[in-house]
């Protein structure tokens, strides 16, 4: 029975035959740079709390400026960052799963070992905040987009890099099967 090796800081292979063990490789959300103004309204809000506070006019009360402010903060802070959280991309050795949702959850999911193209797009802005949108595309499925990945570089040589493992460990695995030796 041969060892597992490594090629160059990839994790190790297991031996032909074995079933490979599915490993976490990166979880991560969309980047927060949409939660930037829901910030903003939050600082505002705070702010003008504060400077109103006890100094409203006449037919006004402190309760009804408290409750002002808390609707606004659940409206404009408190859904956007929960949407946003709601939201995560798991890449493990094996597929990439992404789930969405905050009532019900979706799952969506991309083998590698299937095999996919990769596509990236970053526009002016992303640039500037250091990230991306990846589509994969299996040519079969609808294509998985993900939106705004941070290290959108890292991410996509670390999704390259999976490809290639499995379909080398396919290949490999597809051979072993095929040696040449047969009951007869």
């Amino acid at each position: 029975m041969t060892q597992p090796v490594t090629l160059g800081g990839r994790p190790t292979m297991p031996p032909p035959g074995a079933p490979a063990e599915e490993l976490l490789i990166a979880r991560f959300r969309a980047h927060a740079r949409r939660l930037f103004w829901s910030a903003l309204v939050l600082v505002a809000v705070f702010g003008a709390t504060t400077f109103f506070y006890d100094n409203l006019p006449a037919p006004f009360e402190n309760w009804m400026l408290l409750s002002a402010a808390a609707a606004i903060v659940l409206l404009l802070v408190v859904v956007p960052w929960v949407v946003w959280y709601s939201r995560s991309v798991t890449l493990t050795t094996r597929r990439v799963i992404v789930n969405h949702g905050i009532g019900a959850r979706n799952r969506q999911e991309m083998s590698h070992a299937r095999g996919y193209t990769i596509g990236v797009r970053r526009g002016v802005i992303q640039r500037m905040w250091g990230v991306g949108t990846i589509t994969l595309s299996n040519g079969v499925d609808a294509p998985l987009r993900l939106a705004n990945v941070p290290n959108v570089t890292l991410v996509h040589e670390t999704l390259a890099d999976q490809i290639e493992v499995s379909q080398i460990l396919a290949h490999r695995d597809a051979q072993a099967g095929n040696d040449g030796t047969s009951g007869f």
